[in-house]
Order: C-alpha cells, then sequence, then structure tokens
C-alpha cells in the first residue's frame, strides 16, 4: 500500500510540474498557444534550447540561468508551451509528432534538414559551443594527436566546410595551416593508424577531409562512427579509441563531472547553430 501511494504522490508531482511549466504566465496578456516543443534532454543542449526560446522571445528564464539551464529555471511561459525533453539524436524522428522542435544541427543535417533552410529559427554561431577534438587526459601532447589536430585545423578543412554546408557548419579555425604541424616527426609516425569517434554528420565527413593528408604522410586515420553523445567520451577515456570529435566543451566538461571520466580538448574547429524545425506546425505565428 505504501509503494501505491508513493507512486500517485509521484504521479500527482509530475503533473503539477508540467502544469506550473505550461502555465506559469508573464501576465502580458498573450494568447495561449499549448504547442509543444521538444528539445534536446541533455543538460547543455538542453540549456542551448531554452536561450535560444527566450532569444525569440517565447519564455523568459529566471537570471543568472545560462548554458546550465533546465525546464526548472523557466521564469515566464506566456504562451502556455509544453516542453518534451527527448534524446538528443531521436528528435528528427519525433518531429513529426510535436509542433516543433529544436534540434542539434548534425542530427538536422544527417536527417535531410538543411539548417540555414528549413529552420524556423537559429540561435548565434557562439564560440563557446564550438565543435572539439577530443582526447584522453595525458596525451594532448602525443605525437599523432598533434598531426590529427593539425589536419582538421587546415586551409582544406575549412574550405570544405564552407563550400558544404552553406552556414550550417561554420569554421573557428581563425588561420588555418597547410595542414601539418612543424613539431611532429612524420616519418616516425609513417605506417601508424589514429582512430577517432565521430557523429556521422558532419564530423566524419569532415574528418575525410583530414584523413586524405594524413595519408600523404603514410598515417591511416580510422573514423568510428556513433550516433550517441555518450560512447564517445566512453571510448576515449577507455584508451579504446585514440581521440572523438562531436562534442562541445560545455557538454564535455558536464560529462566529465557526471561520469567520473577524463577526457579534455585539444583544439576547437567548427560550430553548428541550434534551430527550431517546424513539425506539425510550419510557422513560429503558431506559437503566438
Amino acid at each position: 500500500m505504501k509503494k501505491i501511494i508513493s507512486h500517485i504522490f509521484a504521479a500527482a508531482l509530475a503533473l503539477s510540474l508540467v502544469l506550473s511549466l505550461t502555465a506559469c504566465g508573464g501576465g502580458s496578456g498573450a494568447p495561449a498557444s499549448g504547442v509543444t516543443i521538444a528539445f534536446p534532454n541533455d543538460p547543455t543542449n538542453e540549456a542551448r534550447a531554452l536561450l535560444l526560446l527566450e532569444q525569440l522571445g517565447y519564455i523568459k528564464l529566471k537570471d543568472g540561468a545560462g548554458i546550465t539551464a533546465t525546464i526548472l529555471d523557466v521564469a515566464e511561459n506566456p504562451y502556455n508551451i509544453t516542453f518534451n525533453e527527448i534524446e538528443a539524436a531521436q528528435l528528427p524522428n519525433v518531429l513529426k509528432d510535436v509542433d516543433f522542435a529544436v534540434i542539434n544541427s548534425n542530427y538536422a543535417l544527417d536527417s535531410g534538414l538543411n539548417p540555414t533552410k528549413d529552420a524556423l529559427g537559429l540561435e548565434g554561431s557562439s564560440s563557446a559551443y564550438s565543435n572539439i577534438l577530443a582526447v584522453q587526459e595525458g596525451r594532448e601532447n602525443d605525437p599523432i594527436i598533434l598531426a590529427l589536430l593539425a589536419a582538421l585545423k587546415s586551409r582544406q578543412v575549412a574550405d570544405f566546410i564552407a563550400q558544404t554546408y552553406d552556414g550550417a557548419v561554420v569554421s573557428v579555425v581563425d588561420a588555418p595551416t597547410d595542414g601539418y604541424d612543424a613539431s611532429v616527426d612524420y616519418a616516425a609516425l609513417a605506417g601508424r593508424t589514429v582512430s577517432v569517434a565521430a557523429s556521422p554528420t558532419p564530423h566524419a565527413q569532415i574528418l575525410a577531409v583530414a584523413a586524405a593528408l594524413l595519408a600523404e604522410k603514410d598515417i591511416t586515420l580510422k573514423i568510428v562512427e556513433f550516433t550517441d553523445y555518450v560512447q564517445p567520451n566512453n571510448v576515449v577515456d577507455s584508451g579504446e579509441i585514440d581521440a572523438n570529435y562531436f562534442q562541445h566543451v560545455p557538454y564535455l566538461d558536464d560529462f566529465n563531472a557526471q561520469n567520473g571520466t577524463h577526457v579534455v580538448s585539444v583544439g576547437a574547429i567548427h560550430v553548428e547553430p541550434l534551430g527550431i524545425y517546424g513539425g506539425r506546425q510550419s510557422s513560429l505565428d503558431a506559437i503566438g
């Protein structure tokens, strides 16, 4: 009986939370649309989604809420929006079942959405969310990692990003190089393989350009694709894979804190603005 009462109480508390989040108002007299917006359920990307909705004028967050904001930090919700937290990789799949979804550009691109054409709103290209090459702590100066980083910071990669993604992916490398690090003894690395865990789009595509540069020095780049945000850090932390390329520093910092892993950034390569896309609705006017 105690378990039943406990379950009933938990359900009532959850319902109360949803009602408070969807009904909390700003007293503006604005019409309540009651639309449902899905967004990533991982801490930093959830915060990005909420900040985008605030940027667009649909909600107001509590003072001081930033890159760690959650739905509990929504102070004003005048349009009666229902928030639906979904695993980031699944957002394109549920888009048809919600009014709108806030989707990371890598998953948008992989599902056939063009962020610069299909998104109804985009966040700014903040360097705080630059996608990074990350390695196991202690390997930051490993010559094969330096060779990989130099290839990713090349003019060839920067040009590929600019020509391929039409602004949906933006290079953050200030001074692209020829793709090689003068401090590295490439002859000593000849015949070696370096492995990288990456999201299919755009990361694996970008790595393919770097692979061609490394191949000229007889270094093989092995690209291992993942569709989630958890395993790429786990396999780097364990040493199974040399590096990964899929995330930004705020996500990595939170992941390390939550999981006790020791993965570090060795360099920022590009940024992917987060976007809001229409599902059952085709215009943001449906919000209010």
